[in-house]
């Protein structure tokens, strides 16, 4: 019986957010003092024409959800938050310490956990906070992920005058099964009324995250959720494949069984329902898993090739260096990943002896850089070439020899020294970059580590 393409490529699969990824990390080689010396040179190269990022982890819930994988705390005890706010600001100031010059930020993103957890007040205390140590770039773009349920039209307001004029939204789907089975109640009403408010405070990027493959799910409720989604216009959309990964200690994803979720061409379905609705009404797909109005920089950025991602995400602007703040955050180089304690009274502790709470990392490799480049170019561009002596790698030769299958099923397109992805390649984005990734191919995982990849 012939098998779909599906089924013949939906294997577990990084999500390349990095490269190396995390589980390949040389942690053994790896300090911290190499690490500062990495994020210096790359400040120092980068600072005064790009600026730099910052990702803030900001962890705490009221609630789980169970189709999350993110590192939290859940707790409905708010007096967690001051504690928390000094701490992210004693990390800052621990790397600014190391620096000659005040940090020119780019990008500030606010993630979790749940932001909107904290009040408007810690809010405002955590951004004055950074600037004391910091300038605004000229054309920065700070966002934040917003639970419905909590975000209040203070915080939207409060954030918009520090400078935040992207906001991205939980939504994952609307079908009341759904939502109980990930233990996320969560009515169209809260979302419309959050997305109303962006749009009227002056927001100009807002987003929804939605999910695909979720325990339940039928083709329906996709289209339920898409028109619903439709009604109320938001400028972008992640539309994600669920990761069900229960192996991890702590994601909470326990709340259905194996049998609840859609698989194979079942799963591939919702996506294509989905993607059909949204291109219908105006929403184009960027890179993996993404959708934009014309009217949203992502868009722009997608057309223009430079739209950059890394470990928060398709941003539309670029940056050489990225500190992560906050318990598990990880922090890029280029040269180099970082990722503190995931531990949060392990967090405070390093910080009480003014340590920067990194525990583990990567320092990249002259192969390395030119690996990372590629699935870049991959992910951002759906294309990469090696006409440059730069990008030209000894096992070239072998990792387009492992493509031919897949250029047999017109998911790529091989030229002299070129690789374009197709249109009916985007949804096999991963495992053309598997292909590329060296690590993997040397030593293939003995445990259950990534997602599947379709």
């Amino acid at each position: 019986m012939k098998i779909s393409l599906t089924q013949k490529y939906n294997v577990p699969g990084p999500r390349y957010t990095s490269y190396p990824t995390v589980p390949y990390w040389n942690e053994a080689a790896f300090t911290v003092e190499e690490w500062k010396s990495s994020f210096q040179k790359s400040f120092s190269e980068s600072n005064s024409q790009n600026g730099i990022s910052l990702y803030i982890h900001l962890p705490f819930c009221e609630s789980m959800c169970t189709f999350c994988g993110c590192n939290k705390r859940i707790t409905k005890n708010h007096s967690v938050e001051e504690k928390y706010i000094q701490a992210v600001l004693k990390e800052w100031s621990l790397y600014c310490r190391l620096l000659p010059e005040k940090p020119l930020i780019k990008e500030i993103h606010l993630g979790g956990g749940t932001p909107t957890f904290f009040s408007v007040n810690n809010l405002e205390h955590l951004i004055n906070g950074i600037f004391s140590f910091a300038n605004k770039a000229e054309n920065h773009e700070f966002s934040f992920e917003g639970h419905p349920n909590n975000t209040t039209y203070e915080q939207l307001k409060k954030l918009y005058d520090l400078g935040f004029r992207r906001v991205s939204f939980g939504v994952q789907d609307y079908s009341e099964k759904v939502q109980k089975a990930i233990n996320r109640i969560q009515p169209f009403h809260n979302v419309a009324k959050v997305t109303f408010w962006a749009k009227e405070i002056g927001y100009t990027s807002i987003g929804h995250d939605i999910i695909f493959g979720l325990p339940f799910q039928t083709v329906e409720d996709v289209i339920d959720t898409v028109e619903k989604t439709n009604s109320v216009k938001p400028d972008r959309l992640a539309f994600y494949s669920y990761a069900h990964v229960p192996w991890i200690k702590g994601n909470g994803q326990r709340g259905f069984n194996e049998e609840n979720l859609p698989k194979d061409a079942e799963k591939r379905e919702l996506y294509e329902t989905g993607k059909q609705l949204l291109s219908a009404n105006g929403y184009h797909e960027i890179g993996m898993d993404h959708f934009a109005l014309k009217s949203d920089s992502l868009y722009h950025s997608a057309q223009n090739k430079t739209m950059h991602r890394n470990f928060m995400g398709y941003s539309a602007s670029k940056t050489q260096l990225m500190i992560g703040l906050g318990v598990s955050s990880i922090s890029d180089s280029w040269y180099g990943f970082a990722q503190n304690t995931k531990n949060l009274e392990d967090y405070y502790q390093l910080l009480e002896w003014d340590q920067i709470p990194v525990v583990k990392g990567h320092i990249l490799n002259k192969e390395d850089l030119i690996i990372r480049k590629h699935i870049l170019n991959l992910t951002c561009e759906l294309e990469t070439s090696w006409n440059q002596d730069s990008l030209y790698f000894k096992e070239l030769p072998e990792v387009l020899s492992s493509l031919k299958e897949i250029e047999n099923d017109q998911l790529i397109i091989i030229e002299e020294n070129k690789i374009k992805i197709t249109e009916a390649g985007r949804p096999f984005v991963r495992n053309i970059c598997m292909a590329f990734d060296l690590h993997l191919k040397r030593k293939s995982p003995e445990t259950n580590l990534f997602s599947m990849t379709v």
